[in-house]
């Protein structure tokens, strides 16, 4: 019999989004929230994947279409553009962008550092050949 002082692990901020979207991207096509539900498993409530998914429409991750009464819904970004859409909003709420972009430029390993050296770099090429 299990514990019951035993609680359910917690999932880390963002993880349920990261899977719904991992499982959207894996459809065939277009998918509505059932089939969600079925392959992310567990005990997830249909209105908790169906909260999820409004959350990800609203930051435009995905799109949704009428079909009958419900909803079906394609992704329209990745993990790396929801990764990034957090951190331009982490960004955008904060008063002094230079002091923050400074920190966090500063604090990349050397690595990571070069690689936005070369995006950076690739962006001022296409911009200047546009």
């Amino acid at each position: 019999m299990p514990d019951p002082r035993q609680q359910p692990r917690r999932r880390a901020q963002g993880e349920l989004e990261l899977a719904v979207l991992a499982a959207l991207r894996a459809a065939d096509g277009p998918a509505n929230a059932g089939w969600v539900r079925d392959r992310l498993g567990g005990d997830l409530a249909y209105t908790t994947v169906i909260t999820i998914l409004a959350r990800l429409h609203a930051k435009n991750v995905v799109t949704r279409e009428r079909d009958g009464r419900s909803f079906v819904w394609t992704p329209t970004s990745d993990e790396a553009g929801l990764a990034a859409l957090k951190m331009r909003k982490v960004l955008d709420g904060e008063p002094d962008r230079e002091a923050v972009l400074a920190s966090f430029v500063t604090s990349l390993p050397e690595g990571d550092e070069q690689v936005l050296r070369a995006l950076l770099g690739r962006a001022a090429d296409e911009e200047a050949g546009s």
